[in-house]
Order: C-alpha cells, then structure tokens, then sequence
C-alpha cells in the first residue's frame, strides 16, 4: 500500500483536471472560423505551464527531453500522464 500511497494523493489533482478533460475533448478544439476554441487556449496554458515545469525539474538533459516530447506530441494525455507519473520534486 505504500508503494501507491504517492499516486493516491496525486489523484485528487488529477480526478478534476480528468473530468474537465473528458468533457471539453467531446468539442471541437476549433471554432468553425478556424480559430481555436476557449478549451484549445486553455489546453495550450496548462502545456506551457507543463513544460516549463519540466524543464525547472533537477532531471537529467535526456529524461527532460522526454517528457517535453511527451507533452508536446499528446498535448491532453500527455499533460495527464506528466501530473500522474513524472515524480515531480524528487530528486532522480
């Protein structure tokens, strides 16, 4: 049990952020002007957010790359993996 004790507290993060997500990808991420929707600004924040945190983390050059990677090519599942099982503020 302790093994999963640090994902638990995670979730509450997480679970509101999963909703959020899950109700907003059901819209378009564009308007039909081509412009992006209110959701895809909010999307693109939380990203940049994300990867400036990853690049603040006292990791290794080559694991930093992949979770900006990660981040990048998956904007929404890679945002939720990241929060869930990058193991912020430890040391690696």
């Amino acid at each position: 049990m302790n093994k999963l004790a640090p994902y638990i507290t995670r979730l509450a993060f997480t679970t509101p952020l999963l909703a959020l997500t899950l109700v907003m990808s059901s819209c378009s991420r564009y308007n039909a002007n081509g412009g992006l929707a209110t959701w895809g600004y909010v999307l693109l924040a939380l990203d940049v957010l994300a990867l400036f945190d990853v690049f603040r983390q006292p990791w290794s050059i080559g694991k930093k790359i992949l979770w900006a990677a990660i981040i990048f090519f998956f904007p929404l599942g890679g945002l939720i993996i990241y929060y869930l099982f990058a193991g912020r503020g430890k040391a690696s």
